[in-house]
């Protein structure tokens, strides 16, 4: 992938996540007030826990999607990859969005899923786009080339 698309992908990733975080909050707190206003309970479970615990949820559910999305931010700015940690952080919150997308898609539609789909392909695709940085092509080396090969090890022979 050339170099020059991989700054807008981080930044255009790091944008839809930083947005999506207030949306997840928004969500739960709407759940949060229909369990209290319904005083709803999961077998005698306190209503009162429940709409906390929804409230919770939410806010930790934005504050991971804000350190998702501080990521791809880091990555555009320094135009390097991403650390390991923060690799693993990505590939986490695609699995979720993947996740959410296969249950949004009979509870919400297509239309969900298709957003959270375009999610998971924009943090698969910043996560390509600064892939490995040691398989890339000498800068001096004919098209097609990649790197040196390693020597082979001498035969052993008992």
């Amino acid at each position: 992938m050339a170099e020059v698309a991989r700054r807008p992908i981080a930044l255009l990733t790091a944008a839809v996540l930083f947005l999506e975080a207030p949306g997840i909050v928004a969500v739960n707190a709407i759940m949060a007030r229909f369990v209290r206003a319904q005083s709803m309970s999961l077998d005698g479970l306190d209503p009162e826990l429940l709409y906390t615990g929804t409230w919770a949820l939410g806010i930790g559910s934005g504050a991971l999607l804000l350190l998702c999305a501080l990521v791809p931010l880091i990555a555009a700015i320094r135009d390097r990859r991403p650390g390991r940690a923060g690799r693993a952080l990505l590939v986490g919150c695609a699995v979720v969005h993947g996740l959410l997308g296969a249950v949004a898609v009979g509870l919400l539609g297509w239309l969900v899923f298709g957003y959270l789909m375009l999610v998971v392909a924009l943090i698969v695709l910043t996560l390509v786009a600064y892939g490995e940085t040691a398989a890339a092509p000498k800068p001096g080396a004919p098209r097609g080339e990649g790197p040196e090969p390693a020597p082979e090890a001498p035969a052993v022979t008992a």
